[in-house]
């Protein structure tokens, strides 16, 4: 019974390791609802389905902190929209917003998107809305160095950095 349930544990562990995470779309979002970035890893959702699904979301996501700020309900950074699962946190005045599929562990996508904010933080400073929308190449790159294909590929700063840095402009 010992080895069985050794066996068992290391095959439960090796799912995990080798599991991906799927990354449905990324929103910065500020606190009046304009969509400041939105980066789709999916093409099953069409154009007009995106728009729909943005506006609920970032109205889900808006009315809750607001409810959050004046001491209606205490914060929760996770919702459920159809078949996504939602994770947003608000830096300053954005909003960050994960979707993700249902099966997805909520607390590693809250830790990437603090990770995002750290490395933007890095690359312009102390980085605020007029940072996305003035440099928003520059933001492109860094997710797209962070991000592949909706699977985290890289949360190491310096190496995010370096590589967005090898395509900027002087």
């Amino acid at each position: 019974a010992f080895q069985s349930n050794i066996g068992t544990q290391f095959t439960r562990l090796r799912h995990a390791c080798t599991r991906r995470m799927t990354i449905k779309f990324i929103l910065l979002v500020n606190k009046q609802g304009q969509t400041r970035l939105a980066q789709y890893f999916t093409e099953s959702i069409p154009s007009a389905e995106k728009r729909q699904l943005e506006s609920e979301i970032v109205r889900k996501s808006l009315s809750r902190g607001s409810d959050y700020a004046k001491g209606k309900h205490s914060y929760c950074a996770f919702l459920r929209h159809n078949k996504y699962k939602i994770c947003y946190r608000r830096y300053a005045s954005l909003f960050f917003i994960v979707g993700v599929d249902d099966d997805e562990n909520e607390l590693s996508m809250m830790d990437f998107i603090h990770c995002f904010v750290e490395t933007l933080d890095w690359h312009f400073g102390n980085v605020c809305e007029l940072d996305i929308m003035f440099h928003l190449d520059s933001v492109y790159m860094i997710l797209d160095e962070m991000v592949c294909n909706g699977q985290i590929v890289e949360t190491n700063k310096r190496i995010v950095l370096g590589e967005a840095s090898k395509f900027e402009t002087k």
